[in-house]
């Protein structure tokens, strides 16, 4: 009995400790590109969980136009991953097979060279076959990256107007209907056959690459693969190739392994969040509620399928199950065109959530039908009644996709950091502060009022900035922005101050901004709950 009370004994400590390892080891992370949604909130989530995310450095993962450096990234996985070792490895593999998502879409190098580049993801399995690897890859979205040809961008694949009638190509039916003949033709000689055929090669050899992933999960050297549609309706020429990956996957990989579904710029962070979920031990149970009863079948015009189905995917990819009784999420998604009463209901709704003890992402859609006054009246009401401040997580910009993606990430993030004892309340106020500040007052106010500006100055398309208008713009969005921050902290953390903030235009363009807070609690409140009580 002693022998088998010491070898019990002897297991658990094992167990124990394997645990600790996995909980206290670092996440290698490659993102998808520099941009802050898929190379700055995942390393927040760190900051959030207390895990730490390792990234590469930024000067490996290019800029816009300019392409990272996948040979110098893979050696840094090697290196990382023999030096500290890791629990979990998420890798972008547009980043390591081609230099990024713009990267992605143009010519360059060719299928040999970019599956050999993957290589590097044997290599991690290999050096440690019990850790968790998971890869995202995309299908190429329809439209090429659309730029102006000046400066920088003068030569740059397919630019403006060529990009235009490629686009409108791609989004052609996939078998052509004979009525459309004519039309693909004429658009076959507007964009040029040189620079038709080369996008078409494009995305022959990125349909390849995605093929030998999905390979590679079934014979188990990765753990978990998303092939993700960047950008794309429901018809187009995306729609074979989809049709081509589910096909094989049904064939060669195990259910669960996999998933295809829409997304692009979220899929890094949410894999992330599952990779800490996972740490602790924990699968987050999510209930998905929608401010009207048809809520789940809105349709993103960017997304294939309905936004039900996207949440479904991506509530799946971050590693929770979606449940209807004892939550630990409640996933709240307000929907274009609410009604007074809905709001109304919506925001009662949190209420009793939180007083049950859940955890509240809320996910604003109604950017989707150009309705920025609704966004920000309902923000204010958030603000004004303390919700915003108890929210575990908060997200309102860019595809449905991607807003569920980062409202999900943020709490299952938290979640873990709770469940680890690991967890850092600033550094998820400086997350949702970072958000709020963002999707709603940079896109809903600052954004447009900045390209009224570059109207009246005669700059009409804002997708790349020459260097000298791109500084000018970065200082009046900085300027702006720093009129609202003071007063969204003080709503949501009225005992802290911003100690620094930082605004740029990361890609010399107008559609995001690169927000850098850093939050401190103010000097008095310290003192005060320091103070011994009266």
């Amino acid at each position: 009995m002693k022998r088998v009370a010491l070898l019990t004994t002897l297991v658990v400590s094992l167990l124990c400790g394997a645990i600790a390892r996995a909980a206290n080891a670092p996440v290698l992370f490659v993102p998808l590109d520099d941009r802050p949604v898929t190379r700055q909130l995942p390393a927040m989530l760190g900051a959030i969980s207390g895990i730490t995310v390792l990234e590469p450095r930024r000067r490996l993962l290019g800029n816009y136009l300019r392409a990272g450096d996948p040979t110098a990234i893979g050696r840094w996985l090697d290196r990382q991953s023999a030096a500290h070792g890791f629990g979990s490895a998420v890798i972008s593999t547009d980043m390591l097979a081609y230099g990024g998502l713009v990267a992605s879409r143009i010519p360059g190098p060719d299928y040999a060279t970019a599956f050999f580049r993957l290589g590097a993801i044997a290599r991690l399995h290999r050096r440690d076959p019990h850790a968790w690897v998971a890869a995202f890859a995309t299908v190429v979205r329809l439209a090429p990256t659309g730029v102006p040809p000046i400066g920088a961008a003068e030569h740059f694949f397919a630019a403006y107007p060529v990009w235009k009638y490629i686009q409108r190509y791609a989004n052609l039916p996939d078998p052509l209907p004979t009525r459309d003949d004519a039309y693909a033709a004429r658009l076959r000689a507007l964009a040029g056959p040189t620079a038709l055929d080369a996008y078409l090669a494009v995305r022959a050899r990125n349909l390849a690459l995605d093929r030998s992933l999905l390979l590679a999960t079934g014979a188990g050297t990765i753990d978990r693969l998303v092939i993700g549609q960047d950008d794309a309706g429901a018809v187009g020429l995306h729609v074979p190739e989809l049709a081509q990956l589910r096909a094989m996957e049904r064939l060669d990989v195990a259910p669960g392994r996999s998933s295809i579904e829409p997304g692009a710029d979220e899929l890094g962070m949410v894999l992330v969040a599952h990779a800490m979920a996972r740490d602790a031990q924990w699968r987050p149970r999510i209930a998905v509620r929608y401010s009207t009863t048809s809520g789940a079948l809105v349709r993103d015009p960017l997304e294939f399928e309905p936004i039900g189905a996207t949440i479904a995917s991506l509530v799946r990819l971050v590693g929770g199950r979606e449940v209807r009784r004892r939550p630990d999420i409640v996933l709240e998604v307000r929907v274009p065109h609410p009604t007074a009463r809905e709001d109304d209901a919506a925001l009662a709704s949190m209420r009793r959530s939180l007083s049950r003890g859940r955890a509240i992402a809320l996910v604003d859609l109604t950017f989707l039908d150009g309705n920025d006054d609704a966004e920000l009246a309902f923000m204010q009401r958030l603000l004004h009644d303390g919700l915003a401040a108890r929210l575990d997580a908060y997200a309102s910009w860019n595809t449905d996709a991607n807003s569920v993606g980062t409202a999900l990430a943020e709490a299952v993030a938290a979640g873990a950091g709770r469940r680890l004892g690991t967890y850092d309340r600033r550094a998820q106020l400086t997350f949702t502060f970072d958000r709020i500040l963002d999707d709603v007052y940079f896109h809903a106010i600052v954004r447009p009022e900045l390209e009224r500006t570059l109207a009246t100055e005669g700059v009409v398309d804002h997708t790349y900035l020459l260097p000298a208008v791109a500084a000018r713009t970065q200082r009046l969005a900085s300027a702006a922005l720093w009129q609202y921050a003071p007063g969204l902290l003080a709503a949501l953390a009225p005992n802290d101050h911003i100690a620094a903030l930082r605004i740029t235009l990361p890609w010399d363009r107008t559609f995001e901004c690169e927000i850098d807070p850093a939050i401190a609690p103010d000097i008095e409140a310290t003192r005060s709950a320091r103070s011994p009580h009266p």
